[in-house]
């Protein structure tokens, strides 16, 4: 899909507090702390959607961290953090997106999972795709906002995140850099605080969960490859089959131990990280939230980029990692700005 079909087709409809992008391919059938989304994306690919996925655009797999711990009148069940992770068609290259739950959306028509009831097409948070209409709907919504086609895709929560973290004997990370000089404070974290570190609006003083959770993906993958636990055929499915517990996911075993292989070849200096570029608040809508608006021309770049396989970064590289980034402004980083010295 070219940027000027993307541009073309962000004109706003009636009612709509974000402008969708057609979706290039088919739909699926049948956002946790953003840390669950990290790992996840991290150790297996997800389960495969119809028709294989496109060679020379690469392969892009939807992340969904779901919360599926008990609330008052019954479990959450939702989305707590999304990403978008696009292997490169030479798998040497690893972009993640993140798109925030609370981004204005369009979600299509769909039964709701909940209640059973049919419900037309509107405007709703992002999350709000997944607690309706589970993965299917997700992906059918995040193809039409991004323009991507979905080829694989990844459900987690929050148990089989704590497990998969104490399966490999922690992670290793460090907070926020120091000032010039000073070397950070590191900390092997098991699953558990882990989880409630990521997932704290308050830790590195305040350093922010979207930089944190890039930090911890990159010293995870480290730990991984140094580990060689991505190389290991029986502890990579031990791995896979920890991370996707018993859920039907129509996911392939084998494929997500290949999906391992390819991770562990990527050094952290290829792999990127950013943010759907975002320009303001949205109006708060009945039944829904306040919600964040994409920006819509930032947004179709970073997307027709990623569907042409192309580096989000460039070869000139990228822009330093800010603690925090300012709202709404989040360049892309590569990881090995971001791993701990």
């Amino acid at each position: 899909m070219t940027q000027k079909r993307i541009l073309s087709s962000l004109s706003p409809s009636p009612g709509t507090a974000f402008p969708v992008l057609p979706a290039r391919g088919r739909s699926a059938r049948p956002l946790l702390g953003a840390a669950l989304t990290a790992v996840a994306a991290l150790l297996v690919g997800g389960a495969a959607l119809p028709g294989p996925p496109s060679p020379p655009h690469g392969t892009n797999i939807l992340v969904m961290g779901t919360d599926g711990r008990p609330a008052a009148g019954g479990a959450c069940d939702c989305a707590d953090a999304l990403m978008l992770v696009h292997v490169s068609a030479a798998e040497d290259r690893v972009s993640v997106v993140g798109l925030p739950r609370e981004s204005a959306a369009r979600l299509p028509a769909h039964r709701d999972v909940r209640t059973g009831r049919e419900r037309p097409a509107r405007t709703a948070r992002l999350g709000t795709a997944y607690a309706e209409g589970g993965s299917a709907l997700t992906v059918r919504t995040v193809e039409a906002m991004t323009g991507l086609r979905v080829d694989r895709y990844l459900q987690v929560d929050f148990r089989r995140f704590t497990a998969a973290v104490d399966r490999v004997g922690g992670v290793e990370t460090c907070g926020a850099r120091p000032p010039e000089g000073a070397s950070p404070a590191r900390r092997l974290l098991a699953g558990g605080p882990a989880l409630r570190y990521l997932r704290s609006r308050h830790a590195d003083g305040g350093a922010g969960r979207v930089r944190r959770l890039q930090r911890f993906l990159v010293d995870a993958l480290r730990r991984l490859q140094a580990r060689r636990l991505l190389t290991d055929p029986v502890g990579a499915a031990r791995l896979a089959r920890t991370v996707l517990g018993g859920a039907e996911q129509g996911y392939d075993t084998a494929g997500l131990v290949r999906l391992a292989g390819v991770l562990d070849r990527v050094p952290a200096t290829a792999t990127e990280f950013a943010e759907v570029p975002v320009t303001r608040f949205a109006p708060a809508r009945r039944g829904s939230g306040a919600a964040v608006a994409w920006d819509g021309e930032r947004a179709a770049r970073m997307f027709s980029t990623l569907d042409a396989d192309h580096s989000l970064t460039g070869a000139a590289g990228a822009s330093a990692a800010g603690d925090p980034p300012r709202f709404g402004n989040h360049p892309a980083v590569r990881g090995g700005s971001l791993a701990c010295p």
